[in-house]
């Protein structure tokens, strides 16, 4: 099987009651930056990184397209309980909760479960499992662009930072995922500048925000 049609089997078996389950842990958490949709658009990256990273002859098992959904699909559900950069964990505990309900035997997924629980590693200090490789990038696409824009205002609001602290730290946070990006996929020129582009369009405007509360305009 080719890896989009393998993709597409995870999805047909798993996508339904992966949403299914989000919706009902997530409930009336307002976070728009990490929803449903966020995760949406992280296994989408997923999809388009592996196409890059693995050669459609040659297939990988389908047990590694299934993990990595469900971790694309959970991986910030924590979020519903922690809003701090380490709701890892808390996303890892649901994770199970969810392997659990289809009565599969955790230890199988261990190498998912610990993905989902570092993911929130921007300093990309530990080694990378293929799986968080995957899942980390593919999250880290989902910070840039216009999107990005508003997905690092509400989380660093919340999380307290004032607008001098905010342009800061985002401009140190996604430097450190557009390297680490740029480190992993940087035999896929294409890849990178498309990329490239999306992160240009952050880092730019909190540029320019920076500047304009410095000059006091």
């Amino acid at each position: 099987m080719r890896l989009p049609e393998q993709a597409n089997d995870s999805e047909n078996r798993l996508l339904k009651p992966l949403e299914d389950f989000f919706k009902t842990k997530w409930g009336n958490t307002q976070i728009w930056s990490h929803d449903l949709e966020h995760h949406r658009r992280v296994w989408n990256n997923a999809r388009e990184l592996l196409e890059h990273k693995t050669s459609e002859i040659i297939s990988l098992p389908q047990e590694y397209t299934d993990k990595l959904l469900i971790a694309c699909l959970l991986h910030d559900i924590g979020m519903a309980h922690e809003t701090g950069e380490k709701h890892g964990r808390q996303s890892r505990k649901l994770c199970e909760e969810f392997l659990n309900s289809l009565n599969a035997e955790l230890s199988t997924y261990e190498d998912m479960l610990a993905a989902v629980e570092h993911h929130d590693d921007k300093n990309y200090t530990g080694s990378q499992s293929p799986l968080l490789l995957i899942l980390s990038a593919a999250d880290d696409l989902d910070a840039f662009g216009y999107t990005g824009i508003l997905r690092y205002f509400e989380i660093y609001m919340m999380r307290g930072m004032g607008p001098a602290e905010i342009g800061n730290r985002v401009l140190e946070n996604s430097a450190s995922r557009f390297a680490n990006f740029g480190k992993n996929f940087g035999g896929f020129p294409d890849l990178v500048e498309k990329h490239r582009k999306r992160y240009l369009i952050l880092r730019d405007f909190f540029q320019n925000f920076k500047e304009e509360l410095a000059s006091g305009s």
